[in-house]
C-alpha cells in the first residue's frame, strides 16, 4: 500500500513564513505520525518565482497558449537567462527547505519512509506562489525515486463514488488547434486498452455541454488555454473561449456521475485547476506554464503508456515528467511543467480500477477460487467413495512400469522350482506323489539342503496330508527343523463357512504361515499381506505371512529383531512398516483387514529374475554348487502350470501372470532390502496433506485460465501444467512416494473449465455493453 505524506502550509512567503504540519499515513486511515514545524519568510524566493515565470514566458516557444501572444526574438539569450534564473530558484528552494524550523520534518520523513515505497506527497496550500514552486527539485524526491508530489487545496469534499463500467470512458475535447498539432493526442487516446474515447473536434458550447451531462471517467482537453487574473480559460473552437465557471453545471454533473480525472494537455493550467478544485474533482493533470507542442505530446505519450500499463497515477506522472529531460536542450525547464492537482479526500485509481473488467476480474477470480474449494471437495468426496480407485491404480501401474534403472537380483534368495520336467522326473523314478512334490522327493531335497546349509527354508507348497509312514526321516525333519517354514491357506469365506487349506500335520504351529495374497478387483497384486486374524472356522490358523516369517527368521540370524512400536506399527530393526488403512492414497475402496503394506516390486527386466533359480532335479542330482545356498533363504515352489498346486498372479509391472513363489520372493526381498539395504518402502501422504495438494492444483487451474485467455495459449498452458503434474508425481514415485495424480488432474481441469466459463460469460457481457456504447457514439451529437 502506498504511503501518504501531507504537508499543510499556512502563511505567506513575503512576511510571516509558513506554519507546516506533517502527516504520514496510508490511504483510508488516520495519520500514524503528525508533527509541526515552520518555514521562514523568503521574499527572495518569491521574487525568483516571478522572475523565472517572466523569463520562461519570454522564450517565445511554439506552445498551446492563445495564438499570437508570444513574440519571437533573441531566443538564445533568453534561454540562457531562463536557465540561470531556474538554477537560482532551485538553490534558494533547497536552502529554504533546509532551514532550522523545517529540519524536524525533513528528518522524520527520512526516518519513517523507505526508498522502495510508493509515496504520494500532497502539498496542501492555497498560496499561489507555493503552487508555482518546482517542488520536484526538493532533494527528498531525488532520494525517494517512487515519490511524487501533487498540489491540493486546503478545503475539499469527497465526490460521489464512481459507477462501474465495462470500459474506461474518455471525453476528449480537441479545441482550437491553430499552430499546434493535436492529431497525435487523438491517436494516443484511441489506442488506449479497454477504453472508449469520444472525440469532440472544436465543438460548439451547446454540444460540449450536452456531452458533459453523460457519464465519463476521464475528461481530456488539448488545444489552446490560458490563465488570466487567476481565471483559467479553454479555447474550444476558433471563436469560443470558456471558463470553468461557464461549464459549471455540466462539470458538476460529470463529477457526480463519476468523473475521476481531468487532463489538460494545454498551457497555463493552474487557473483551470484552482477553479475545478472548488468543484471537488478527484484529480487533474495540468501544465503549470505555457507548454511547447512537442513537450505536451511527449508527456502525454509516456504518461498514458505508464498509467494504462498498470503503474499508479503518481508514478506514471513522475516517469513521464522525467522523460522530458531529453527535450530540455530545446525547451528549457520542460520537466517543470506537468503537475498533479489532487482532491485529498480521494485515493487515485489505477487504470484497472476505472473499468468493470478489472473489478469484475477480481470478483470472478474470487468466485473461481471459491469454486476450486467446492470442486476439490467434490473430487475428494468422489475419491473417498472409491470411484477413482481404478484409474489411480492404473496410474500406479504405469509409474511402476516407467521407473528408471534395473535393480540386480536379490543375492539372499534362491528359488527351487518344481516345473513340468521335475514332475516327469518324479514319475519316471517311481516316486509316489499326492501332489507336485512327492514325499520321497521332498525328503531327498531336505537332505540335500542340510548339506548346503541355507539360513532359512520356505516350503511354498500346500501339504494338507500326513507324511507317508515310509518316510519317517521326512516327518522328523518337518517336525524338528527350525529353519523350515510351511504354508497353509486361510481363505476365510465371507459367509463364515469353513475354508482354506490345512498346514502340514508335522510342522508345529510356530512355523506355520499363511500364503494368502490380497488381489485387487482387476486381479493384480499391489499389496503385501503381513499378518491377519484367521476366522475360527478356517482350516489354517496361522496369523503371520509366509514372506514375513521367512524374512524375520533370516534377519534374526543377524541379530535383527522385529517388534511392535508405540504407535502399533510393525518395526524390524530401525524400519517401520506403515500399514495401509481403509483410505490410503489411491486405495479408497478395498478390504484393509489384516496388516497390509504396499508391495514395492524390484525393478527387473523379468519378474521371474527376482533371485537365482534352480530346478528340483538339479538339486537332487547335485548339479549346483554348495556355495550359492549358504546364508541364503531357499524358497521351494511349484511353477508347473499343469499342477493343481500351481498358483499364479498378475503384477503391476506387466499383465503377464507369474507363479506365486516369485511373488513371495518379491515380498521377502522387500522386507530384507528395507532393513539391510535401506531400500525405501512405498509411502503416501496423510489425508489432509493430499487434500491441500489437490486443492493447490485446482487453484493453479484458476491462475492459468486468468493469465492465458486466448484459447491456444490456454490449451498449451493447461497441457503444460498437466505434464508438470505428471512429472512431479512420477519423480516422487521414483523416490517411493505415491501422491495423488488423477484427483489433482481432475480438480485442475474442472476448475479451469469453470474459470474459462466465467471469462467467456464476462466477454459476452462486455460485447453487449460495447454494442450499446457504439450506439451512443453514433448518435447525432457525436462529431
Amino acid at each position: 500500500m502506498a504511503k501518504l505524506v501531507v504537508l499543510k502550509l499556512d502563511g505567506d512567503l513575503q512576511h510571516q513564513g509558513f506554519r507546516v504540519t506533517l502527516e504520514i499515513g496510508t490511504d483510508f486511515a488516520r495519520p500514524e505520525i503528525e508533527i509541526c514545524g515552520n518555514l521562514p519568510p523568503e521574499p527572495e524566493l518569491a521574487r525568483c518565482i516571478h522572475q523565472w515565470e517572466l523569463k520562461y514566458r519570454s522564450l517565445g516557444m511554439t506552445s498551446r497558449i492563445k495564438p499570437q501572444e508570444i513574440v519571437y526574438d533573441g531566443f538564445i539569450q533568453k534561454r540562457f537567462e531562463c536557465s540561470h534564473i531556474s538554477r537560482v530558484l532551485s538553490d534558494r528552494l533547497q536552502r529554504w527547505l533546509s532551514s532550522e524550523g523545517f529540519r524536524s520534518i525533513s528528518n522524520t520523513l527520512r526516518e519513517e519512509l523507505r526508498r522502495d515505497e510508493i509515496i504520494r506527497v500532497l502539498i496542501r496550500t492555497d498560496n499561489s506562489e507555493l503552487q508555482k514552486l518546482p517542488w520536484h527539485l526538493w532533494d527528498f524526491f531525488y532520494k525517494y525515486p517512487l515519490a511524487e508530489f501533487a498540489i491540493t487545496a486546503t478545503s475539499s469534499q469527497a465526490p460521489p463514488k464512481p459507477p462501474r463500467k465495462a470500459k474506461v470512458r474518455i471525453l476528449a475535447i480537441i479545441g482550437n488547434s491553430t499552430g499546434i498539432n493535436t492529431e497525435r493526442d487523438q491517436q494516443l487516446l484511441k489506442n488506449l486498452p479497454n477504453a472508449e474515447t469520444v472525440l469532440l473536434l472544436e465543438p460548439q458550447r451547446q454540444e460540449l455541454n450536452t456531452y458533459l451531462w453523460q457519464q465519463w471517467d476521464i475528461l481530456f482537453f488539448a488545444g489552446h488555454s490560458e490563465t488570466t487574473n487567476d481565471t483559467g480559460r479553454i479555447y474550444i473552437n476558433k471563436a469560443d473561449a470558456l471558463t470553468i465557471e461557464e461549464l459549471k453545471y455540466g462539470l458538476d454533473r460529470a463529477i457526480s456521475l463519476g468523473l475521476q480525472l481531468a487532463i489538460f494537455n494545454s498551457c497555463d493550467g493552474l487557473g483551470l485547476a484552482r477553479q475545478l478544485a472548488n468543484q471537488n474533482i478527484p484529480q487533474m493533470v495540468i501544465m503549470r506554464e505555457p507548454v511547447p507542442d512537442e513537450v505536451a505530446q511527449e508527456y502525454l505519450k509516456h504518461f498514458l503508456v505508464a498509467y494504462a500499463g498498470g503503474k499508479s497515477l503518481y508514478v506514471a506522472s513522475r516517469e513521464a515528467r522525467e522523460k522530458l529531460e531529453g527535450l530540455q536542450d530545446k525547451y528549457p525547464n520542460a520537466t517543470w511543467l506537468p503537475i498533479i492537482f489532487q482532491n485529498p479526500a480521494v485515493v487515485p485509481p489505477n487504470w484497472q480500477d476505472l473499468f468493470i473488467e478489472g473489478i469484475k476480474t477480481k470478483r470472478d477470480f474470487r468466485n473461481a477460487l471459491i469454486a476450486s474449494v467446492v470442486i476439490t471437495t467434490l473430487v475428494i468426496g468422489v475419491r473417498y467413495l472409491g470411484i477413482l480407485q481404478e484409474s489411480e491404480l492404473r496410474a500406479y501401474d504405469r509409474f511402476m512400469q516407467l521407473r528408471p534403472g534395473i535393480e540386480r537380483t536379490d543375492p539372499r534368495l534362491l528359488i527351487i522350482t518344481v516345473d513340468e520336467a521335475d514332475i516327469r522326473y518324479q514319475n519316471q523314478k517311481g516316486m509316489s506323489s499326492r501332489g507336485s512334490l512327492s514325499d520321497e522327493a521332498l525328503q531327498q531335497l531336505l537332505q540335500k539342503l542340510d548339506k548346503y546349509k541355507p539360513t532359512t527354508i520356505g516350503l511354498d507348497i500346500y501339504r494338507d496330508f500326513a507324511v507317508d509312514s515310509q518316510y519317517p526321516d521326512l516327518a522328523n525333519r518337518l517336525r524338528n527343523n527350525e529353519r523350515l517354514f510351511a504354508v497353509c491357506k486361510v481363505d476365510a469365506a465371507s459367509d463364515g463357512a469353513a475354508g482354506g487349506i490345512y498346514p502340514p500335520n508335522e510342522v508345529p504351529k510356530h512355523r506355520q504361515t499363511f500364503s494368502d495374497f490380497t488381489e485387487d478387483q482387476d486381479e493384480t497384486l499391489r499389496r503385501q499381506l503381513l499378518q491377519l486374524t484367521p476366522s475360527v472356522e478356517s482350516h489354517c490358523s496361522a496369523d503371520s505371512a509366509f514372506n514375513l516369517q521367512l524374512a524375520r527368521h533370516y534377519l534374526q540370524t543377524k541379530n535383527i529383531t522385529a517388534d511392535i512400536n508405540p504407535q502399533g506399527y510393525l518395526q524390524i530393526g530401525k524400519v517401520v512398516f506403515r500399514p495401509l488403512e481403509e483410505h490410503s492414497s489411491g486405495y479408497q475402496k478395498h478390504d484393509a483387514s489384516g496388516y497390509q503394506i504396499l508391495l514395492n516390486y524390484r525393478s527387473l527386466r523379468s519378474s521371474e529374475k527376482i533371485a537365482d533359480t534352480v530346478s528340483l532335479v538339479d538339486v537332487l542330482n547335485d548339479k549346483i554348487d554348495r556355495q550359492p545356498l549358504q546364508n541364503r533363504i531357499a524358497l521351494i515352489g511349484v511353477t508347473a502350470s499343469s499342477s493343481t498346486a500351481a498358483d499364479d498372479y498378475k503384477m503391476p509391472l506387466h499383465r503377464k501372470r507369474i507363479p506365486g513363489v516369485f511373488i513371495q520372493a518379491h515380498s521377502i526381498s522387500q522386507i530384507i532390502s528395507a532393513v539391510e539395504d535401506n531400500r525405501p518402502l512405498l509411502w503416501w501422504w496423510s489425508g489432509w496433506m493430499e487434500t491441500f495438494w489437490i486443492w493447490g492444483w485446482s487453484i493453479l487451474g484458476v491462475v492459468v485460465v486468468f493469465c492465458c485467455k486466448k484459447p491456444t495459449q490456454l490449451g498449451i498452458a493447461i497441457a503444460s501444467v498437466l505434464l508438470t503434474l505428471f512429472g512431479i508425481c512420477f519423480v516422487m514415485f521414483t523416490q517411493a512416494g505415491w501422491i495423488p495424480l488423477i484427483p489433482s488432474a481432475i480438480a485442475l481441469v474442472l476448475t479451469a473449465t469453470f474459470a474459462a466459463w466465467i471469462i467467456r460469460r464476462q466477454n459476452s457481457n462486455n460485447t453487449y455493453i460495447k454494442r450499446a456504447n457504439v450506439e451512443i457514439n453514433l448518435s447525432p451529437l457525436h462529431k
